[in-house]
C-alpha cells in the first residue's frame, strides 16, 4: 500500500520546485528575468542615493547620513535574505507583493522625509530628530524589501531553466550589479537635474511597481492562482495610483513644505545645478533672509553686523587688492568697496547661479549696493580650493573666506591646513587672511580647531567673536559669529581703521571687548585639520 504523502527520493527538488508553466520558451524567460532584475537593482540603488542625497540636504554632515543608510541597508538586506526563505516556495506571488511594497516605501521616502522635517523639525524634544528616525526606518524597511528580492529572484530564475548554483549565481548578480551601475549614473545625471527628489524617486516607485508585476503576471501568471493574480494587479494598480497621485500634487506639496520651512513671504526658490537658493522677505519693510540648502546663510536682522565683522578689521592696513572667496551674495563685496584705496575685488564663488541672483534680484541688489556691477568686481565661477592652487603668488593684501560653515562636511575641505596654506601663499608681505570659523557659544570647539589649524599653516592668528543683535531672530539664526584674522608676519592687530568712516554696527571697544569674550571659551589642545583628518 503505497501512503498519500510518501516522501519524495532523496536529491530530488521538493514539488514546488518543479519547472515553471511558461508562456514562452525557457531562453526568452530566463532573458526576461534577467531583464527584470537589471531594473529591480537600478531602482533599489535609486531609492538608495535619494535617500543619502536628501538626508545630506536636510541635515547636513553628507558622511554621516550616507554611512548610516549604507550600513543600516546592508545589514536590513541580510535579514531580507533570511526572511525570504519562507516565501520560496511561493516565489511567483511573493515577488510579485514584494515588488508592489517595495515600490509603495521607496516611492513615497523622499515626500515623507521632507514632510517630517518641513512640519516637525521646529517643535523641539523626540520630534527634533524625527527626519533621523525616519531616515533610519525607511533604510531598514527598503533595505529589508531589497534582500529579500535575490532569493526569490534564484528561485524564479531555476523555475525558468535549471542550471548549477554557481551559474545561476553568475548570471543573476550580472545582472543586478549592472542595473546598479545604470541606477547609480542615472540618479545624479538625469533624475535629479531633470525630475527633483521627490519625483524621480516616484517614477522609480512606478517602473519597480510595473517591472515586477509584468514579471509574475505575464511570465509567471500559470504558476499563481487566480484570486492571487486578482490581489497582485489590484496592489500594483493602487500602488501606481498612490505614486501617480503624489507626482500630480508633488508641485503643491513642495510649496507647502517650503512655506513650513521658510514661512509664508518667500519670493524666490531655485535650485542652481549647485544648491537650492530661497530668498524670503526683502519687500514691503521685511528683512531679507538668503537660504542656501535650507540653511540660513544671511539673516536680514543680522546680516550687515556679521559682514561688517568679516571685513572690516581686515582692511585695517594695504588693501588695494582684495580676494573674496564665497561670498556669492555680494555682501562682502559691498563691505569692501566701502572702503577708498580698493583697486580690485575677485570673487572666487562656485555657484554661478547665486551670483547671477545677486546681480538680478531686485531686494538682494539693493542690498549688496549693486556690488557687481563696480567695474573693479571681477568675479570667478570656481572651487575655492582648486582656484588657490593655480592663483598668482603674493598678489593680495587681504583675503576673505566668507564660506559655509565648517561642520558641514562639502565645506571641510575649505577648512583645512592645506587650504589655509594656500590662502597664505597669495597674501602679499604683510597681508591679512580673515576666515568665518561658525558660531563660539554653540561650537567652541569647532571654531577653536579653526583657529588651531590657520595656526598650523604657519599663520599668527587673532580670533574675534560679534554677537547678533537679537532682533527679530529666528531659532536657525545663530547668537554668534566667530572669525579668526590671521597674518603671515607679526599677529595681527584687532583694530578699525580710525582714518575712514565708522561701520554702522561696530565699535572699537565692543570689538575688543567680544575678542577678550571670545578668548575665555577657547578649547586647549585641539590639533589641526587636515584634508586627510578632518576634524569637524
Amino acid at each position: 500500500m503505497i501512503e498519500p504523502h510518501a516522501p519524495a527520493p532523496p536529491g530530488a527538488p521538493p514539488p514546488w520546485r518543479g519547472p515553471a508553466r511558461l508562456p514562452v520558451r525557457p531562453d526568452t524567460g530566463r532573458f526576461l528575468v534577467l531583464a527584470c532584475v537589471f531594473v529591480c537593482a537600478a531602482c533599489g540603488l535609486v531609492y538608495e542615493l535619494e535617500l543619502v542625497a536628501l538626508a545630506s540636504y536636510l541635515m547636513g554632515d553628507s558622511v554621516t547620513q550616507a554611512s548610516v543608510v549604507l550600513s543600516v541597508m546592508v545589514f536590513a538586506m541580510g535579514i531580507g535574505s533570511l526572511a525570504a526563505k519562507r516565501l520560496r516556495r511561493f516565489a511567483a506571488a511573493g515577488f510579485g507583493a514584494l515588488e508592489a511594497a517595495l515600490a509603495l516605501v521607496g516611492g513615497c521616502s523622499a515626500m515623507a522625509l521632507y514632510a517630517v522635517f518641513a512640519w516637525t523639525g521646529d517643535w523641539g524634544g523626540l520630534w527634533a530628530d524625527g527626519p533621523r528616525i525616519l531616515l533610519v526606518a525607511f533604510s531598514l524597511a527598503i533595505g529589508v524589501l531589497i534582500g529579500a528580492e535575490v532569493p526569490l529572484l534564484m528561485e524564479l530564475i531555476q523555475r525558468v531553466r535549471r542550471q548549477d548554483a554557481g551559474g545561476a549565481v553568475a548570471d543573476l548578480f550580472a545582472a543586478d550589479y549592472v542595473g546598479a551601475l545604470v541606477g547609480g549614473l542615472a540618479f545624479p545625471f538625469l533624475l535629479l537635474p531633470f525630475l527633483g527628489q521627490m519625483t524621480s524617486s516616484l517614477l522609480t516607485g512606478a517602473v519597480n511597481v510595473v517591472a515586477g508585476g509584468a514579471l509574475v503576471l505575464g511570465l509567471f501568471r500559470r504558476d499563481v492562482s487566480r484570486r492571487a493574480r486578482w490581489l497582485l494587479a489590484a496592489a500594483g494598480l493602487t500602488v501606481l495610483g498612490v505614486l501617480a497621485s503624489a507626482a500630480v500634487l508633488a508641485d503643491d506639496f513642495e510649496h507647502a513644505a517650503r512655506r513650513a520651512l521658510y514661512g509664508d513671504d518667500v519670493r524666490v526658490a531655485v535650485r542652481t545645478g549647485v544648491q537650492e537658493v530661497v530668498l524670503t522677505g526683502g519687500t514691503d519693510g521685511r528683512p531679507l533672509d538668503l537660504y542656501l540648502d535650507g540653511r540660513l546663510r544671511v539673516g536680514g536682522h543680522d546680516e550687515r553686523r556679521y559682514h561688517e565683522a568679516l571685513v572690516h578689521p581686515a582692511m585695517n592696513g594695504p588693501h588695494a587688492r582684495v580676494l573674496v572667496l564665497g561670498g556669492g551674495d555680494g555682501l562682502a563685496a559691498r563691505e569692501v568697496l566701502a572702503h577708498p584705496g580698493v583697486h580690485r575685488v575677485d570673487v572666487v564663488e562656485r555657484d554661478p547661479g547665486l551670483v547671477r541672483l545677486a546681480r538680478t534680484d531686485p531686494a538682494l541688489s539693493r542690498l549688496n549696493t549693486h556690488a557687481y556691477d563696480d567695474p573693479r568686481v571681477h568675479v570667478t565661477p570656481a572651487d575655492a580650493f582648486h582656484w588657490l592652487r593655480g592663483a598668482p603668488q603674493g598678489a593680495y593684501d587681504v583675503v576673505i573666506a566668507d564660506l559655509p560653515d565648517p561642520g558641514i562636511t562639502d565645506s571641510t575641505k575649505l577648512y583645512s591646513q592645506e587650504f589655509y596654506g594656500l590662502a597664505r601663499r597669495v597674501l602679499a608681505p604683510g597681508g591679512r587672511l580673515v576666515v568665518h570659523g561658525g558660531p563660539v557659544t554653540d561650537r567652541a570647539r569647532v571654531f577653536w580647531t579653526v583657529e588651531t589649524t590657520v595656526r598650523a599653516a604657519g599663520l599668527r592668528t587673532t580670533p574675534y567673536r560679534v554677537t547678533g543683535d537679537g532682533t527679530g531672530r529666528t531659532t536657525r539664526a545663530p547668537r554668534d559669529w566667530g572669525f579668526v584674522l590671521a597674518g603671515v608676519g607679526p599677529r595681527p592687530a584687532l583694530r578699525l581703521d580710525p582714518h575712514e568712516r565708522p561701520p554702522r554696527t561696530l565699535t572699537q571697544a565692543g570689538l575688543t571687548a567680544d575678542a577678550r569674550a571670545a578668548e575665555r571659551t577657547r578649547v586647549p589642545g585641539l590639533r589641526a585639520s587636515t584634508l586627510v583628518h578632518p576634524r569637524y
